[in-house]
């Protein structure tokens, strides 16, 4: 990976680690790469349903954010990404103390991205897996 590579993801990593968003959601970064990403969520009983599952909707963030992080590392500056449409299919429902959602890149060509996601408990029994498309722009 050259300087510029590194310098990109640091940069990169140093705006997830500050994300407003990112830290009222709870969830966590735990690795970053060229292609890659992972991300955490300790389960607090705000993100659960009204049986005490995770709700749904956290998973989707969970799966979206990995997928959407790790398109982002494969972008050169001033580009940009929308996903497009996320695929979600729920495998199992979870009472777990924190999930990880772990994205990787599938493809990243000129105008279109598609990554994929594993989400997966603290056991690492795989509660959902995700497909994203994502529509890459020369910026805002």
């Amino acid at each position: 990976m050259t300087g510029s590579a590194d310098e990109a993801l640091a940069e990169l990593e140093a705006r997830i680690r500050a994300s407003e968003f990112h830290g009222w959601m709870g969830i966590e970064l735990l690795e970053l790469g060229r292609r890659a990403v992972e991300v955490a969520l300790d389960v607090e009983d705000r993100h659960t349903n009204l049986v005490g599952h995770l709700h749904g909707g956290m998973i989707a963030t969970v799966a979206d954010s990995a997928t959407g992080l790790a398109m982002r590392t494969m972008l050169e500056p001033g580009r940009d990404h929308v996903t497009v449409q996320l695929d979600l299919h729920f495998l199992a429902a979870t009472r777990g103390a924190r999930i990880i959602g772990r994205g990787r890149v599938v493809r990243a060509g000129r105008r279109i991205g598609y990554a994929e996601a594993d989400v997966v408990d603290e056991e690492g029994r795989l509660v959902a897996r995700a497909a994203a498309t994502f529509l890459l722009t020369d910026g805002s």
